[in-house]
């Protein structure tokens, strides 16, 4: 059986002379090439780099869904705690107005809600597109998981006038509703 160049030349679908120039340009190239290294194929190349990028790739997606099954598994925690911890507010007749999404919402709370929630020892938490209050603890736990499920949990200060407080001498009534 005869080469593929020989059965060209046969065929008269090459000449002798480009043949001769296509043999010494292999000859050459086989000699310029140090003993030892290997003929790099531009073909396994692109398939090695396409392998690579596709790892990258499914690493990346892989990253992607472990924090989403993170996200879950937090508010699925967040929703836990709310469910056990969150106060009755049926009996409330009292209503708090807070601020949630640059919107005044309105919770209505019975009388020791009120003032909890204003001392800092009441939090109201979003979950499940609802309006719930917990105790401070459990606001701290969900915050650890995620701020933005607190709406409201007020600072807990001993004595909220300074030194140089103009009406320090001047007491608020308790019965006082803003």
């Amino acid at each position: 059986m005869a080469s593929l160049q020989d059965q060209l030349l046969k065929a008269g679908l090459a000449d002798e002379k480009k043949a001769k120039a296509i043999r010494s340009e292999k000859r050459k190239k086989r000699k310029q090439q140090p003993k030892g290294a290997v003929e790099v194929n531009e073909a396994e190349t692109r398939a090695r780099q396409a392998r690579e990028e596709k790892a990258e790739r499914d690493r990346q997606l892989n990253l992607e869904r472990q924090r989403a099954a993170e996200k879950k598994a937090i508010q699925a925690q967040i929703r836990q705690l709310v469910e056990t911890n969150r106060l009755d507010r049926s009996r409330g007749e009292t209503s708090y107005q807070f601020v949630h999404d640059k919107k005044i919402k309105k919770l209505f709370v019975d009388d020791t809600m009120v003032d909890q929630l204003s001392r800092g020892r009441l939090a109201i938490v979003f979950v499940n597109d609802n309006y719930e209050i917990v105790a401070e603890g459990v606001a701290r736990k969900i915050m650890e998981r995620d701020e933005s499920a607190v709406v409201v949990l007020h600072d807990r200060k001993q004595d909220d006038a300074g030194e140089d407080d103009p009406y320090a001498g001047y007491e608020i009534p308790d019965d006082l509703m803003w």
